[in-house]
Order: C-alpha cells, then sequence, then structure tokens
C-alpha cells in the first residue's frame, strides 16, 4: 500500500502559428519574420482566456491546498512564461508567488515544448539547460529534477538528462514500458544514477480526463474515494501529473474539479499518506532504483503513450519532415534570430493539433478540442495545407541568407 506521493502540474502555451500562411517578402529582415509565422493576437486571446478560467483560480486553490500541507511540482515552459511577461505581469506575480512557497518545487521543462530531442540530441541538452536558466531566473528558484516535451523518454534522453546534472527526471509509467514492474517507485537506467518517476497513467487520466465524463463507470469521482484509491495502490509511491489546465480549462468549475481538489488535500491526510516535493522522493528513495530498459521509439504521457500519437498520420509526418529542414536549413544560415524562430517551429503542438487527421476516436477528439477555433473556419483540409506552408514559407525565406 503506497504511503507517500508526488503532485506534478506542468504549465504551457504553445504559440500558434497564422492560419492561412503568409508569404515572407524577399526584402522583409528577419527579425520581423514572427508576425508572418505566429498568431500573437490569436495566442493572447487564449493565454487571457485560460488565466481567467484555469490560471488564476487554480494557482489560488494550490496555494491553499500547500499553506495547508499539500506538496507540488510545477513546471512551465518558456513559451507560456514568454506570453505572461508579454501579456499578462501580474499573473507572473501569482505564479511567482505559487512557486515561491517552501511546499511547491520548481520543475525543469523543455523551453518550447519542442520536438528538439528527436533532431540533434547535443541541441536538446542545451536548450534544457537555456530552459533552466530561464525559469530559474523568473522565479529565484533552482531546478533539480526536470520534465521534458509531453514527457518524453527514451535511452537516448536519459543519458542527455543525467549528462546535464538532472537528479530526476519524469516519464509516463504505461505497462507497454514498465512490463511486469509497478511504476510506484523510483528507477535508474543503465546503472546511471538520474532517478525515473513514473506517472500512474491510470490514477493520473482518473482526472486529467476522465473526471468530468458522466458516461465514466467511475463517475463521480470524490476526493474521500480517489485517496483511498491511492492508499490502496500496491508499492511504495504514488506519482500522479497532469497539466495544469486541467482546473478549470479541461474541466471547468461546474463539473466540481476544484472542490474535489481542495478536499483531496485532507482527505490524503486522513489516509495517512505523505506528500513529498520531487527532490525529497530522490532523496528518500534513490538508494533502491532498479533498473527500467527505456524503449528506443520513446514513450510520451499523450494519447496511447507512444510517439504514434505525433507522428501516426501523414499529415504529422509532413510537418515532422518539414521541421528538420527548417532547423537543418537555420543552421546553416548561423542567425540567431532564424534559429530561434526555427526552434518555435519544432514546437511538438504543431504535431498535437493535427493528430485528428484521417483518424477518430477519443484521441482524435481531443486533438480536434486543442486545435484553435480560428483554424477550424479553414476546414480540416486546408488547416492541413496551410500549416505546411507556414513552414515552406520560413524554409524558402532562408536561401537569401546561405
Amino acid at each position: 500500500m503506497a504511503d507517500t506521493l508526488v503532485t506534478y502540474c506542468v504549465v504551457h502555451q504553445p504559440r500558434r502559428l497564422r492560419l492561412p500562411a503568409r508569404p515572407l517578402p524577399a526584402d522583409l529582415p528577419p527579425r520581423q519574420w514572427a508576425e508572418h509565422l505566429f498568431d500573437d493576437a490569436m495566442n493572447r486571446r487564449y493565454l487571457e482566456k485560460v488565466a481567467r478560467w484555469c490560471y488564476y483560480p487554480a494557482a489560488e486553490m494550490f496555494q491553499s491546498m500547500l499553506d495547508n500541507g499539500f506538496k507540488l511540482g510545477v513546471g512551465f515552459s518558456v513559451s507560456v512564461l514568454w506570453q505572461m511577461r508579454r501579456w499578462d505581469r501580474r499573473l507572473c506575480n501569482v505564479f511567482r508567488r505559487l512557486v515561491s512557497h517552501p511546499n511547491c518545487e520548481l520543475v525543469g521543462v523543455e523551453p518550447y515544448h519542442s520536438f528538439a530531442f528527436a533532431f540533434d540530441i547535443e541541441l536538446f541538452k542545451k536548450e534544457m539547460a537555456r530552459g533552466k536558466a530561464y525559469a530559474e531566473e523568473f522565479f529565484d528558484k533552482e531546478i533539480s529534477v526536470t520534465d521534458t516535451t509531453e514527457m518524453v523518454m527514451n535511452s537516448e534522453v536519459y543519458f542527455a538528462l543525467q549528462q546535464s546534472g538532472y537528479r530526476g527526471a519524469m516519464m509516463d509509467g504505461r505497462p507497454w514500458v514498465m512490463e511486469w514492474r509497478e511504476p510506484t517507485r523510483l528507477y535508474s537506467h543503465a546503472g546511471r544514477d538520474l532517478a525515473l518517476f513514473c506517472r500512474h497513467y491510470e490514477l493520473s487520466d482518473d482526472v486529467g480526463y476522465r473526471f468530468s465524463n458522466r458516461t465514466w463507470e467511475g463517475y463521480p469521482l470524490t476526493a474521500d474515494r480517489y485517496a483511498a484509491q491511492l492508499r490502496d495502490t500496491w508499492g511504495r509511491m504514488v506519482f500522479l501529473a497532469w497539466d495544469f489546465e486541467t482546473f478549470g480549462e479541461h474541466h471547468n468549475v461546474d463539473t466540481g474539479i476544484f472542490s474535489f481538489m481542495t478536499h483531496l488535500g485532507g482527505e490524503v491526510k486522513k489516509q495517512g499518506i505523505e506528500c513529498l516535493l520531487p527532490s525529497e522522493a530522490v532523496s528518500r528513495f534513490s538508494g533502491d532504483m532498479p533498473d527500467l530498459p527505456l524503449p528506443v521509439f520513446g514513450t510520451t504521457w499523450a494519447g496511447s503513450g507512444g510517439m504514434e500519437f505525433f507522428l501516426g498520420n501523414a499529415s504529422q509526418q509532413a510537418i515532422y519532415r518539414l521541421m528538420n529542414s527548417a532547423l537543418n536549413k537555420a543552421k546553416l544560415a548561423r542567425r540567431k534570430e532564424v534559429m530561434d524562430l526555427a526552434l518555435w517551429l519544432l514546437q511538438s503542438d504543431n504535431l498535437h493539433l493535427i493528430q485528428w487527421a484521417g483518424r477518430s476516436g477519443s484521441e482524435a477528439e481531443v486533438s480536434a478540442y486543442f486545435t484553435p477555433d480560428e483554424w477550424w473556419k479553414l476546414g480540416g483540409d486546408r488547416i492541413l495545407v496551410e500549416q505546411q506552408n507556414v513552414y515552406k514559407s520560413f524554409i524558402q525565406a532562408l536561401d537569401p541568407l546561405m
């Protein structure tokens, strides 16, 4: 029976593309390309919407929970921090207050939630260091445990993080990865000392995805019943992880999600479960970390847990190839401003948002939900074409810089 709990949330907003695509005029300097590639007016609207329904009330909720002894790890993409700095400085201070709490730990995140890990592992290491430095400066707090992009993990990602000096990293504890092992403990890989937190995907998804689903057999989920399930879980430690946007955005206030979480801290105490910060769990359990073989193709917490969520249809594979071309050509241009634009274009969201193409079912519905309403006015087929055109415009505009 588990008697310790580690909880983590990630805060992220993508920098969404401007559709339909705009060509980049030959005489336009690279410093002005961003307004043609990204729809920042739309991005501001989405940030303000999510802040109103999620970020402000959920931060207040967690602040109260931390005051009462709950503990939380929280990570921020540079993408969302950059947007908050531009458009909502008050929200910056709300999150700074939350992170400064002694019961809150700042966790590392890949800065743009990008696919850099798939194209250049050394670039990935540099980007992880950049994201760490940015977040540490933003919150004036150190990072020792890290997430990645969509909790992606495979063997080379593990070694890259281990070589970067982190004490712990996070992955999704899917059965096809864990095999006969339980996710309720820390693991290591290949004899190295980087601790692996394995997200309990079933218990996490009961809250993250199923909480407001009235057809789910577990509906309605109550805090006392959920805390009892945590306690009855076999093993020593349950690791829960959610999008921060779960609270108020994915499940709105009318679902009872805030009331559920507010009562959860007290119910966890009643069950005799001790809350730990990620680094506290590493300190306590790192002396006993069995080996966990990691998959070559990688695991993620998206969809069914495999990379096919991002690369499972022809449209995603086309964008993936265009991402690679954009990155390689930006490297050849040797211009800092175009390299930064290429990194923005590597955002995993641009693959996530078209997972629905040619598919049906719950995963496609989730992908379609995240696709901007403004895009749907173009129609599904044109979304796919215009998204590719954004990348093509960028790649072609680099020619004069070679």
